[in-house]
């Protein structure tokens, strides 16, 4: 087997270089480990960005994908595919939805919230309803289509230019979003609990005020649940932690726990927007990926592992906490279950490759914001062990 300097070597010849990469060549995975080419094992506190809901290679997944990979891979939505029907019936039992829409990213799937939400307003209330408010900080896909709903300038720079009909306001301002509702609105879209954007909280009450909102200017809600979904938050769907339903939801990342697979889901009004011929994906929803989901979605809801969610998400809130306490750089502990930034007034770039440096996988959002999002499935043990390898980093840079 080659080691990780030949894969990186030969890597560097080849392979796109639109990605920042660690030196870092993972060949083996297992729960909250990773094994490089080298055999040197990382506790992963990055979870492939929040995809590896349930850890790396989980048994149930593993076998799900084996089992179906014998019978079927791949076959056209031309035809009723079992388990992505049986996958849509588990999305809808256990959500506001009614109908579903499978793709490969979540990209992909708010491309489809978009479009729905433009092709439902313009049926609705004619063809000058298109506008869609997303927040600052916000962050949808990199599509040319999400690229323009994001609200990150950054991501927009050389691509100009972007899709029309998206403004933006202060995630977390009623005043700003409620000033930006014009005539042309046909939809908000907002992520429950931003990522990308800083691991960023909305106030007590945001997001039923912006419920509140739509209901009074007839505009969808849109929820890009991509990262937070799937018990990233302690409860199945993060819009569950506050009790506001949206009229559209997109899922991704750990949806099938690893391999690729996106959902639009949202009610029945509004799905029949989507006709034959008006959109589609070619791999959407393919056997082989909505037999993973399925599996990976019968385990998240079955074997306590949105209990575990919670309670590991509390202690290491708790160790994160007695860190604040320690460094008085650190200024902030936010978050949500599983999904906490830890804000700085520092640059966190350099802690995060020291981190890797001494097994620890993290990142950094914003410039100053630890992020972590390890597996749901993370154990007391494995959490002591990152703080104090982080805490080991921290006191260094104190």
């Amino acid at each position: 087997m080659s080691s990780s300097a030949e894969w990186i070597a030969r890597g560097d010849k080849h392979v796109a270089k639109n990605y920042g990469r660690y030196p870092l060549v993972p060949v083996r995975g297992e729960g909250c480990r990773l094994w490089d080419a080298d055999g040197k094992a990382y506790l992963d506190f990055l979870a492939g960005v929040a995809v590896n809901n349930l850890g790396h290679c989980h048994p149930k997944i593993v076998a799900a994908i084996k089992e179906q990979a014998e019978k079927l891979i791949h076959c056209s939505n031309f035809y009723h595919i079992p388990a992505q029907i049986e996958l849509a019936e588990i999305l809808c039992e256990h959500s506001f939805g009614d109908r579903v829409f499978f793709c490969n990213s979540g990209a992909e799937a708010n491309e489809a919230a978009i479009k729905l939400a433009r092709k439902y307003s313009r049926e609705k209330h004619g063809e000058n309803r298109f506008e869609v408010i997303t927040a600052l900080a916000s962050f949808h896909g990199r599509t040319i289509g999400t690229i323009s709903a994001t609200g990150q300038e950054k991501v927009r720079v050389g691509f100009e230019p972007v899709v029309p009909g998206f403004s933006y306001v202060p995630f977390g301002d009623i005043e700003a979003l409620q000033k930006a509702v014009s005539p042309r609105c046909c939809a908000i879209m907002l992520e429950p609990l931003q990522g990308e954007g800083g691991v960023n909280v909305p106030p007590a009450g945001y997001l039923q005020q912006v419920r509140e909102l739509c209901d009074r200017h007839d505009l969808l809600l849109i929820f890009d649940e991509v990262q937070v979904g799937c018990g990233r938050t302690g409860t199945l769907f993060a819009y569950q932690n506050e009790g506001v339903e949206p009229d559209i939801m997109t899922l991704a990342k750990a949806l099938a726990g690893g391999p690729p697979i996106g959902a639009m889901v949202t009610r029945e009004e509004i799905a029949e927007s989507f006709g034959p011929g008006t959109h589609g994906s070619t791999f959407g929803g393919n056997p082989l990926m909505a037999a993973a989901a399925n599996a990976a979605m019968k385990t998240l809801m079955n074997d306590g592992v949105l209990d575990n969610c919670l309670a590991m998400g509390g202690y290491l809130r708790s160790r994160l906490e007695e860190l604040k306490d320690r460094y008085d750089f650190v200024t902030e502990v936010r978050g949500r279950g599983l999904m906490l930034g830890m804000e700085m007034t520092v640059e966190g770039g350099d802690m995060v490759v020291k981190a890797l440096q001494r097994g620890l996988l993290i990142n950094c959002t914003v410039g100053k914001v630890l992020r972590f999002v390890p597996p749901l499935t993370v154990t007391r043990s494995e959490i002591d062990e990152a703080i104090e390898i982080l805490d080991g980093i921290l006191a260094e840079v104190g």
